[in-house]
């Protein structure tokens, strides 16, 4: 019987290893392919600053009229953490998809634990492997990539185009296909900043693939994009990850945000551009209006006084926080902000609570 089990313990690494090879053959950065060690980084969202200076514009385009259905796709683990925020954007989902101007087709949540979880019937769910253990180096994100390739290689997609959205996206208003002749639409991210890297970013692309402006300042969420683009990009934007991470000066460079920057880096290997759409997605507290934007992502922490004051870096009397909902969901009714907190941050609590009064068994 041990013997039995040593083999078939050895016939599975096999497998993961050739599937993994034939991944990182398949793209054409010329790249090492190594497997990375093991490493102590955190799997809860860090705070990603903002800046001082938040004057940087990027232009908008509009979409065209054509009814071009797009499918939602949400990569997550397991986690209590990532699971209620998947139950809250998938209630808003549903709520917004019929709408005017909506081009929002099917929903999926690409499921990287490898295994069921209790909430496949109230979520439409891919169930993906995960990396080898030890291969995402305590980088859980590093997961997003591999998902993706799985579902895009053996899930029947409806739709001719995939939105890439995240679990702590929820969307406000219906959304239309904002890409365009064979261009992506992705939100612009004032870190992610190609011309201050471009010495790191050269291990990656090559100066034959052009300027490294190039490469836009984006990540892979919220990303409209071609179906088909996207399953040329997955396996390069894999590989590229799984290289950069690697990479002692990448990793110390990029932190966080490595995987963002290995998408970018990816699209512009494969020549696929994006139309830098700002109005995409708001993030509290420092956007402050919902104005004409589609998505509300609540990355950053809510802190205020009583009095409606901003104490942001401090924790206010008055606050919201997906990380103080890291091991359980937060409750229903959750208080409103005080007087003269803007609008972006009251519509968000009220979704919300919306969400999770009208979601059975939300508390059990």
């Amino acid at each position: 019987m041990g013997c039995g089990n040593m083999f078939f313990t050895a016939l599975i690494s096999f497998s993961v290893a050739l599937i993994t090879y034939n991944i990182l053959i398949a793209a054409n950065a010329p790249l090492k392919q190594d497997l990375p060690g093991p490493s102590t980084l955190s799997s809860i969202d860090p705070i990603i600053r903002m800046p001082k200076d938040r004057s940087r514009k990027f232009g908008a385009s509009s979409s065209t009229t054509q009814k071009r259905l797009f499918h939602t796709a949400v990569t997550a683990s397991d986690s209590v953490y990532n699971t209620w925020q998947c139950r809250v954007m998938y209630y808003w989902f549903k709520k917004f998809r019929d709408g005017p101007n909506s081009d929002m087709g099917g929903f999926t949540r690409i499921l990287h634990s490898g295994k069921p979880d209790d909430f496949m019937d109230e979520i439409p769910t891919f169930v993906a492997q995960p990396l080898p253990s030890g291969m995402d180096q305590g980088y859980i994100v590093l997961n997003r990539p591999w998902a993706f390739v799985q579902w895009l290689e053996k899930a029947d997609i409806k739709e001719d185009y995939i939105l890439m959205a995240e679990p702590d996206h929820v969307i406000v208003k219906p959304i239309p296909n904002l890409s365009r002749d064979g261009l992506g639409a992705a939100f612009p991210f004032f870190y992610i900043e190609p011309k201050k890297y471009e010495t790191v970013l050269r291990k990656y692309f090559p100066e034959e693939k052009g300027p490294v402006t190039n490469i836009d300042p984006i990540g892979n969420s919220p990303v409209i994009i071609g179906k088909e683009s996207l399953k040329k990009i997955a396996p390069t934007w894999m590989n590229v990850s799984l290289s950069m991470k690697k990479d002692p000066e990448t990793d110390k460079a990029f932190g966080w945000v490595l995987e963002m920057y290995a998408y970018a880096v990816s699209s512009a290997l494969h020549g696929v551009g994006n139309i830098l759409y700002k109005d995409f997605m708001l993030q509290p507290p420092w956007d402050t209006e919902i104005g004409m934007k589609f998505i509300i992502h609540y990355t950053y922490g809510c802190d205020y006084d009583m009095q409606g004051k901003l104490t942001y870096g401090k924790i206010g009397e008055w606050r919201f926080d997906k990380r103080s909902y890291t091991t359980v969901p937060p409750p229903r009714n959750l208080p409103m902000p005080p007087p003269g907190v803007p609008e972006s941050v009251v519509t968000l609590v009220k979704m919300v609570n919306e969400a999770t009064a009208n979601i059975p068994n939300w508390d059990s």
